[in-house]
């Protein structure tokens, strides 16, 4: 079913989009409409234009393709499937995910993957292709985080990166990690074969969506960083 979302109200698209008996819908010219696919199951939505804030949010089972930009939010406290976004997506990508997968062409906003945590076989992982705004990871609490800089950018992620981290991985490809501004709460060492093992799939993935070789992706350095403690502010509070 393809559905026309010119000049109509977020709540009225969304109802069509859920009373849809149809397992694929298209949905053309999307112009900011918010909470596309927010708890959708079982179905596959492709997206032409520019879905608004909390795309996906609480999805779960469920694949949705954008072929434009997204805006903030997107992947909003996601439990399950996928979402490929053709460009770039703002703010608070993958906002308190607790599983699925985003996978981003361009770049990412400020504080993708925030909150970010796993539970049992549940575990999030987003992977942008271009760079990341600041406070990527921040309070992550686990889950799995790839920036790839496809573009080579001077920094693959801009500053307070993994602020407050407390679990889970963030993966950056990336030669120079003194670029990264990384806090000494972090460690940070380069991904050995095991890691590249843990990602491969993602990174395949990626590759076979928006087009390019895995080979020459996984060619280059990937920092790999994780928190120094499971209890980032022990330090800064006293016992009682």
């Amino acid at each position: 079913m393809t559905i026309d979302a010119k000049g109509k109200y977020f709540q009225t698209l969304n109802r069509e989009i859920k009373e849809c008996a149809d397992g694929e819908i298209i949905i053309d010219n999307c112009n900011g409409q918010r909470y596309i696919g927010s708890g959708l199951e079982n179905k596959t939505v492709k997206i032409n234009g520019v879905p608004g804030n909390a795309l996906g949010s609480y999805l779960d089972k469920c694949d949705i393709y954008v072929n434009g930009n997204a805006q903030d939010a997107t992947g909003d406290t996601m439990n399950g499937g996928r979402i490929f976004i053709y460009g770039n997506s703002g703010d608070a990508t993958g906002y308190a995910m607790r599983g699925g997968t985003i996978y981003i062409k361009g770049n990412v906003g400020y504080r993708a993957g925030v909150h970010i945590k796993s539970y049992k076989e549940y575990k999030p992982v987003i992977v942008v292709g271009g760079k990341a705004g600041n406070f990527l990871g921040e309070y992550q609490a686990g889950g799995v985080i790839i920036v790839l800089n496809l573009n080579k950018e001077a920094r693959a992620a801009d500053d307070f990166i993994a602020n407050g981290m407390h679990g889970g991985e963030i993966y950056i490809r990336t030669e120079n990690a003194e670029s990264l501004h990384l806090s000494e709460r972090l460690i940070h060492k380069k991904a050995d074969k095991k890691d590249f093992e843990k990602i491969s799939f993602y990174l395949g993935e990626f590759c076979n969506a928006f087009g390019y070789n895995y080979n020459d992706v996984v060619k280059g350095a990937f920092i790999k960083i994780t928190p120094d403690t499971q209890n980032p502010y022990k330090q800064l509070y006293v016992n009682n």
